[in-house]
């Protein structure tokens, strides 16, 4: 995530599935299923679920947002994960992004990378637990979604106080990376460096089941200056000279971007392989190509400076979210919020999900021209048509701490109803069945349901003569409080999000 001084709708999709339902056996035993109600809904059938993807990152590089420094006991760091999912279910978030890999580093058990020194402060010094295990254990029994986030080619940042772990690459493989500024990168030239990063792709792929896999803006380095104020080259000669002997006919410019692009696109094609429903994020700089911008629309061409060809990726459909970091106020005209999400919008022929990145860390900093409405507002045009069903908040502490009561607001307003994520439909998963609905001993109704898994369930909920109301459930199945008499009706979502059939029942 880049932090700069330039850096200065309808919910609702279309059901997916049958309504209604002839669930079999009545008893009013406890642990014994509830009747379906054939007929209860009639023309007055709840609408289609609401939809959003609500998400937030959080950060772990420079502890930015947990755990919240380093050296915490494994309890402490637990108890922090708690906190923070609590926080992202009750303010109704549906996704967590969580960086995993900082600087070709681990924050989970990993035989090819050594343990992040934001965990304990040495790097190689692990805890006596797994953090991405807990965290996507813990996330998905709130009926959150967990995506792994990794930087691919950082390998020290500029705050780093750790000396470098002998399996860190800076040690082991020190002719994959370069110096430049105060910093450490993999260069993005070196074939055997991009072998590695998809290996550590291979290896997460394989061993968590967790939601998505994401990556975020830091591709070839934002330019470091020297004292005139002049852009300084990343230092990649060696690799530059061993393309052009091996006969490569690209200008150096286009040589870098075709470096990412075919990490990018193996990156895509691996998950598709390994896990035909997790889904790839991405979220660049929030200025399109200069060639593609609206009017009036100026600053900083990550396609010439990162090396970054993100229309590409769209046009070729090697990611299924963009997330666009549009770090910007709606009246900060030469980068204007609404304008660059349209433009956004408009380079997407293959229809993926574009859910734009929010600088929520800035809400209520009036100061820097971001009143605490700001935020909501961005919402709000998102819903306006066409609507971008999703966004993601830079970052998750600030919602925590409930900043200038950036979290209050949010609740009370654009988040008063929880949703669904958006379905994928372009991705592959198997379907879920009908919903069945028991009382266990305790009193407590549970939902199960039969072919695939529930990622979550959706609730709809009404008393006699009362409105339909929304909830989202985790995928344990067991709703809140009801009322004799209520009729309820659900449904379970899959792994892509598509919802299988209905069924009714009276509480």
């Amino acid at each position: 995530m880049r932090r700069r001084q330039w850096m200065t709708a309808a919910l609702a999709a279309p059901v997916m599935g049958t309504f209604g339902g002839t669930l079999a056996g009545c008893s009013t035993r406890p642990a014994q299923g509830l009747p379906a109600q054939p007929g209860t809904a009639g023309d007055d059938a709840p609408p289609p679920a609401p939809r959003e993807f609500r998400a937030a990152w959080v950060a772990t590089v420079a502890n930015i947002d947990w755990p919240s420094r380093r050296g915490l006991s494994d309890a402490a760091q637990i108890a922090e994960i708690h906190a923070l999912l609590d926080s992202a279910s009750a303010l109704r978030l549906n996704a967590i992004v969580l960086q995993v890999r900082t600087s070709a580093d681990a924050l989970y058990r990993s035989t090819l990378e050594p343990w992040s020194e934001y965990l304990s402060g040495v790097q190689g010094q692990g805890p006596g637990y797994d953090p991405l295990a807990v965290w996507i254990e813990q996330a998905h029994a709130r009926g959150l979604e967990l995506h792994a986030w990794i930087n691919p080619y950082r390998a020290k940042q500029s705050g780093s106080r750790s000396a470098a772990a002998p399996s860190h690459v800076s040690r082991a493989r020190p002719e994959w990376v370069r110096k430049y500024g105060d910093q450490l990168w993999i260069d993005p030239g070196e074939p055997a460096a991009a072998e590695h990063t998809l290996a550590v792709c291979r290896d997460l792929l394989t061993r968590y089941e967790f939601d998505g896999l994401h990556i975020d803006d830091y591709f070839y380095p934002y330019p470091v200056q020297d004292a005139a104020k002049q852009d300084l080259d990343f230092p990649d000669e060696p690799s530059w000279q061993r393309y052009l002997r091996g006969g490569g006919t690209l200008a150096r410019a286009d040589w870098r971007r075709d470096n990412v692009d075919q990490l990018v696109r193996r990156m895509y094609e691996l998950v598709r392989e390994l896990r035909p429903a997790a889904r790839v994020g991405i979220s660049p700089f929030g200025l399109p190509r200069p060639d593609l911008r609206p009017a009036g629309i100026t600053g900083f061409s990550q396609y010439d400076k990162l090396y970054a060809h993100v229309e590409h990726w769209l046009a070729e459909g090697w990611l299924d979210y963009l997330a666009p970091q549009l770090y910007w106020p709606r009246a900060q005209k030469a980068q204007a919020f609404e304008p660059l999400m349209r433009a956004w919008q408009g380079v997407n022929p293959l229809g993926r999900h574009v859910w734009p990145g929010l600088f929520t860390s800035k809400a209520g900093n009036d100061a820097e021209g971001w009143p605490l409405d700001e935020i909501p507002a961005q919402v709000e045009v998102m819903r306006s048509a066409p609507a971008t069903l999703g966004h993601l908040h830079f970052s998750m502490v600030a919602l925590l701490k409930n900043r200038r009561g950036i979290a209050d607001a949010l609740r009370a307003g654009v988040y008063a109803q929880a949703v669904l994520p958006p379905a994928t439909p372009w991705l592959t998963a198997p379907a879920c069945g009908p919903v069945a609905l028991a009382r266990e001993a305790d009193g407590v109704l549970r939902a199960t349901v039969s072919g695939a898994p529930a990622a979550r369930f959706a609730l709809w909920r009404r008393a006699p003569g009362g409105p339909w109301r929304f909830d989202a459930l985790p995928p344990d199945g067991r709703l809140p409080a009801t009322a004799a008499g209520e009729t309820l009706v659900l449904s379970a979502l899959n792994a892509i999000g598509e919802e299988g059939p209905r069924a009714t029942f009276v509480a």
